[in-house]
C-alpha cells in the first residue's frame, strides 16, 4: 500500500501532467482559431453551406476552453492534495470525471462527422469556383479571404490556378493572382507562368494540413484520458485515506 507522502506525490505529478496537457489544449484551440478563416472561411460564400458545418468554427474556442478548463483543474487537484481536503478532492474527482466524459462524447461525434465534412469539402469544389469566377476581383471580402488563405496555406485557388481563368481578376488585369506563382516567375504572363509555378490547390492543401495533424491530435486525445483517468484514481486513494483519519 502506498504511503501518504507518496501518493501526494504522484497526485502532484499527475496535476503537473495534467495543467500541461491542459496547455497543449489551449495551443491546438489557438491553432484552430487561427486556421478557421482558412478551413471554413469559404462557407461564406457557398449558398447551400449547411449550418451544422459552420459551426466547426466553435471549435478552437471549446478547445480554448477545454484546456483553461483543465490547468484549473490541475491547481485544485494539486490544492485537495496538500490540504487532504475530502470537498476539494471529491469535487476534483467529479470535474475530472465530467471533462473525460465530454471528451469521450466528443470524440465520438467527430468520428461520426469525419467522413461527412471530408465529403461535403470534396462536393462543394464546383460551387466554390463558380464563387471565384463571379467574384474574384469584384468582392473586395471574397477577394480578401482567397489572398489572405493561399497566403497562410501556398496554394492557388480550389483546385488549382485554372479557377481564376474565367473570374474578373484575370479577364480585366490578364494576370493570375501573385500566389499562383513562384518569385522567379513572372505572373503577369497569365496562364503560362501559373502553368509552369505549378502551385497546389487550396483543397489538398487542407487534406494534406488535416491528415498531418491527425495523429498529434490523436496523441494528444489518448494522453489527456490517461492523464485524467490517473488524477481520478489517485484523488479517490486520498479521498478514502483522509476520511480515515
Amino acid at each position: 500500500m502506498c504511503s501518504l507522502g507518496v501518493l501526494k506525490s504522484i497526485m502532484f505529478i499527475v496535476n503537473g501532467a495534467i495543467c500541461l496537457v491542459g496547455n497543449a489544449i489551449v495551443g491546438v484551440g489557438v491553432w484552430v482559431m487561427r486556421h478557421s478563416s482558412s478551413l471554413l472561411g469559404f462557407l461564406d460564400h457557398i449558398e447551400d453551406a449547411p449550418e451544422e458545418l459552420r459551426q466547426l468554427g466553435n471549435v478552437g474556442i471549446l478547445l480554448i476552453g477545454l484546456g483553461t478548463v483543465l490547468t484549473l483543474m490541475g491547481f485544485l487537484g494539486c490544492c485537495g492534495a496538500i490540504k487532504e481536503s475530502r470537498c476539494m478532492l471529491l469535487t476534483f474527482f467529479i470535474i475530472i470525471l465530467i471533462i473525460f466524459i465530454a471528451e469521450v462524447a466528443g470524440a465520438i461525434v467527430l468520428l461520426v462527422f469525419q467522413p461527412l465534412v471530408g465529403k461535403f469539402f470534396a462536393e462543394v469544389g464546383g460551387k466554390v469556383v463558380q464563387s471565384i469566377e463571379r467574384d474574384y476581383g469584384t468582392s473586395d471580402g471574397l477577394t480578401t479571404f482567397w489572398d489572405t488563405t493561399m497566403e497562410e496555406l501556398k496554394c492557388c485557388g480550389y483546385y488549382n490556378y485554372t479557377d481564376f481563368e474565367k473570374s474578373p481578376f484575370v479577364t480585366e488585369k490578364s494576370r493570375y493572382p501573385i500566389e499562383c506563382c513562384k518569385d522567379d516567375v513572372d505572373c503577369t504572363a497569365a496562364a503560362a507562368a501559373a502553368a509552369t509555378a505549378d502551385i497546389d490547390g487550396c483543397f489538398p492543401k487542407l487534406v494534406t494540413l488535416i491528415e498531418d495533424n491527425a495523429g498529434v491530435v490523436g496523441a494528444v486525445a489518448l494522453g489527456v484520458c490517461a492523464v485524467e483517468i490517473a488524477a481520478m484514481v489517485v484523488a479517490m486513494i486520498l479521498y478514502n485515506k483522509a476520511g480515515k483519519k
